[in-house]
């Protein structure tokens, strides 16, 4: 070993002084590295005097670089556990948490294209807008050919006539306000996709039952099988009314519309109202991100220039700020758990150097340059961050199957009529997310300690701790 160091500082004379030559014979069996990583450092810088080879390629020096920060990583091996734990625990954190939003998102998303709005409403221009104070103004057709064509558009399920009224509900001597809604009972969502509190759903067999709000069935003293009165005004200025069967009690999971709900057959609205036709017909498709394509595809029919297609998204005005909402807290449970994690892996590398000052001067002296000695330790922050990352995504992804095999119970919020079971959904760009943010905040907390590493003085680092 002494002679080796006495033959590196003739060739690097006009880099390492007489006293750094000194101090290299003095306290060479007390340097950390060993022969090989001594080799392999001297292999990457320009001078390649103790091969005699030319410089190693790009590609070569990377591996190099690799090889020696894996087995610095693997050195110490209680650091570099409690940091791998601590990227993980965060990791998977993070993971279970998005995880938990994306049921949020998905359930709002699912509430409103199953039991609202459908994928994309068709009607006549102004109804989105104005069809409140004239419902009966924006009157379709059922026999218009656009409807046939939406019927036989590619990824398009169904498509359900609507004609929405108002009116009043009488049983004995009390009488409510309601708002009623005349539905396909085969072809539209919502005839299936209700919650059903007691009785059953309406359908072809009971043409004359209807569906009642939990809420409004109570204020009323209702229940199924009972016969009420449905009075409405028709679009000619008259009166109409109609005697019916309770044939079901329903929920939408949202109370303020359980207290006013009626669903009736569309057959049954149109007498009620004496008219032909509807205002909206619902697209139900046969997947939600096939929206903006088929939304895109009925655009370019010339039958549909006349009409408005409004996808669901310009109609969820709660789910857009729901989304809008818990986007914003995840993005600050994000830069928490980033914020852990880069203190965590700095302490880590700080103390890294610390121990290896000698190490790193003794690089230094057989020419190493410091760019080198950077990569090198940006290099074990990345390993560290690529397999605390590995290592939080598989807990993440275990705690969340197991998470949802039992379920979340979560009380009725603020709004709603019942409580509810959530899940974790781990989608592939949660998985992504996760692990970019594992070795993104790993390398920004490596960058101090590495570029402290790099300046170190040769001379004071070879008499560190002396």
């Amino acid at each position: 070993m002494l002679t080796v160091f006495s033959d590196i500082h003739v060739r690097n004379a006009q880099r390492v002084t007489p006293n750094m030559s000194a101090t290299l014979h003095a306290y060479s069996t007390r340097l950390a590295f060993d022969a090989v990583k001594l080799v392999e450092y001297a292999c990457l810088t320009k001078n390649t005097a103790l091969t005699g080879s030319k410089p190693l390629s790009l590609l070569h020096t990377l591996a190099v670089d690799f090889r020696l920060a894996l087995r610095n990583v693997l050195r110490q091996r209680r650091r570099s556990a409690i940091a791998v734990a601590a990227i993980g625990f965060g990791v998977m954190a993070m993971m279970l948490t998005a995880g938990y939003i994306e049921w949020i998102f998905w359930a709002n998303r699912e509430l409103a294209t199953g039991q609202q709005f459908g994928h994309i409403q068709v009607t006549k221009p102004g109804y989105q807008q104005s069809g409140q104070a004239d419902p009966f103004a924006y009157i379709l057709p059922d026999n218009s050919p656009a409807l046939a064509l939406l019927r036989h558009t590619q990824g398009v399920k169904s498509v359900a006539p609507r004609l929405m009224f108002n009116g009043l509900i009488s049983h004995g001597d009390s009488t409510l306000s309601f708002l009623g809604m005349g539905i396909d009972t085969r072809q539209d969502p919502l005839a299936h996709n209700l919650i059903i509190l007691k009785g059953t759903t309406l359908s072809a067999a009971n043409p004359n039952g209807i569906l009642l709000g939990g809420g409004l069935a109570a204020n009323l003293g209702v229940t199924v099988g009972d016969t009420v009165v449905l009075l409405t005004n028709t679009p000619g200025g008259g009166i109409n009314a109609v005697e019916t069967r309770v044939a079901g009690l329903a929920s939408t999971s949202i109370k303020a519309m359980d207290d006013v709900m009626v669903r009736v057959p569309i057959a049954m609205a149109r007498t009620l109202l004496r008219v032909q036709g509807s205002q909206i017909w619902v697209v139900t498709l046969n997947h939600t991100d096939l929206t903006d394509s088929v939304l895109a595809q009925l655009k370019r029919q010339p039958s549909l220039k006349s009409l408005e297609l409004t996808p669901w998204t310009q109609l969820a005005d709660f789910y857009n700020k729901t989304v809008a909402l818990f986007s914003r807290q995840m993005g600050i449970v994000k830069l928490i758990i980033g914020i852990i994690i880069v203190l965590s892996i700095s302490n880590t590398m700080t103390m890294s150097v610390m121990e290896r000052t000698v190490e790193i001067g003794t690089a230094m002296a057989l020419g190493v340059r410091r760019q080198r000695i950077m990569i090198l330790f940006l290099t074990e922050g990345l390993l560290l961050g690529i397999i605390g990352g590995m290592l939080g995504i598989a807990l993440g992804y275990v705690a969340a199957i197991a998470i949802s095999a039992v379920g979340i119970p979560i009380p009725a919020g603020p709004g709603f009529s019942h409580d509810f079971v959530a899940y974790i959904i781990i989608t592939p760009q949660i998985i992504v997310e996760a692990l970019l943010l594992a070795i993104a905040t790993t390398l920004l907390a490596s960058i101090y300690p590495a570029w402290r590493a790099s300046r170190l003085v040769i001379v004071d680092a070879l008499r560190h701790n002396r």
